[in-house]
């Protein structure tokens, strides 16, 4: 078996705004198998600044696990617990690998174009007539849920864009979640929430940082909206850890990122303990590519959730790779009418 592995440089549309900064592109790296003539893909979702494996020897990593495959070892991922995104990367280009298509590693009615995945609209953060716009484009296009990035501009204007939604739809008709990237200093997250509870919040996404552990525990005791922890599972390789970790702090919910806690086993983990726990969950996606999309969203049609995830970000950039995942009034839709470029897995080769 031969790998090879290729950085690809995604161009945003428009500069997207988070609680860490602004984006205007983002890296990734594709992980391409090939034996006896088939090919197999991953995405390795980096996220620099936030996924646990931004370090000087990432590369060196891809190159060590390509010079493994050549020598015949695949299994990997115990010796890939501090990259999580490269452990992502080599699941999916396995499991595309021994696929009847190599986009098609989990068939299923969503991939037969008979079923789509309700999904929320994601409104990134920016001055307030951005977000308005965004808000009534998310709104126009049939979303029944629409997740906000909140922690960017003045806490009162967030209110404010919130409570103009309210005043137009009840809870009943749109959902609304907002997420923090832990923006909110500890002292203040409280009385926050409690600010936002008026306006029928479905979920709060880690409203403070990670890794403050005791006062995290205690705001989820006290909230009046649910929180979700996000950023909080990132790092946490060890299955006693995270058991530990939703013990301590008894979130209402945790949000799965494969790219970022070591792709669908490691998922698979976390939702074990937090259904142990009475914890809910679901799956959002962390800006790859539609290669790293696409497997996401297949697994995810698996798991059988009727809540929406948070996937979807596939026409955020200029250079994305064309692929039959299409958004529809508020779902992901796989197109059977659009194809993937014929030849692109041996075109990424060269």
């Amino acid at each position: 078996m031969k790998a090879h592995y290729k950085k690809h440089i995604l161009q945003f549309k428009r500069p997207s705004g988070t609680s860490r900064g602004i984006l205007t592109e983002k890296e990734t790296w594709l992980l391409i198998l090939e034996d006896q003539g088939k090919f197999g893909i991953g995405e390795c979702g980096l996220l620099r600044g936030l996924s646990i494996d931004d370090r000087p020897d990432y590369e060196e990593k891809l190159k060590w696990i390509c010079d493994q495959i050549a020598l015949g070892n695949i299994n990997l991922r115990g010796q890939l617990q501090e990259f999580p995104s490269i452990q992502f990367g080599l699941e999916q280009a396995l499991l595309s690998l021994r696929a009847e298509d190599p986009f098609l590693p989990f068939p299923s009615d969503f991939t037969a174009a008979k079923a789509n995945i309700p999904i929320n609209g994601l409104v990134w953060m920016g001055d307030e007539a951005f977000m308005r716009e965004q808000i009534a484009e998310k709104l126009a296009a049939g979303f029944h849920c629409v997740k906000m990035k909140i922690g960017a501009i003045d806490f009162n204007q967030e209110l404010d864009l919130i409570a103009s939604i309210r005043k137009t739809y009840s809870a009943d008709m749109i959902e609304l979640r907002v997420d923090a990237n832990g923006a909110f200093p500890a002292e203040e997250a409280l009385e926050k929430l409690e600010r936002l509870a008026a306006y029928d919040i479905h979920s709060i996404e880690q409203p403070i940082k990670p890794g403050m552990r005791e006062e995290m525990a205690s705001l989820c005791l006290e909230t009046p909206i649910p929180i979700a922890l996000d950023e909080e599972l990132i790092g946490i390789f060890d299955v006693t850890e995270k058991e530990e970790l939703l013990q301590t702090l008894k979130p209402q919910y945790i949000i799965l990122k494969p790219s970022l806690i070591g792709g669908f086993e490691g998922c698979r983990e976390w939702i074990i303990l937090a259904e142990k726990y009475a914890a809910g969950w679901w799956v959002t996606s962390a800006l790859e590519s539609n290669i790293g999309l696409n497997a996401i969203a297949q697994w995810t049609f698996t798991l059988n959730s009727r809540m929406p995830q948070g996937l979807g970000t596939g026409g955020l950039y200029e250079n994305n790779f064309d692929s039959p995942l299409t958004v529809i009034e508020g779902t992901l839709k796989y197109d059977t009418n659009k194809m993937w470029k014929a030849n692109l897995i041996e075109e990424l080769c060269i």
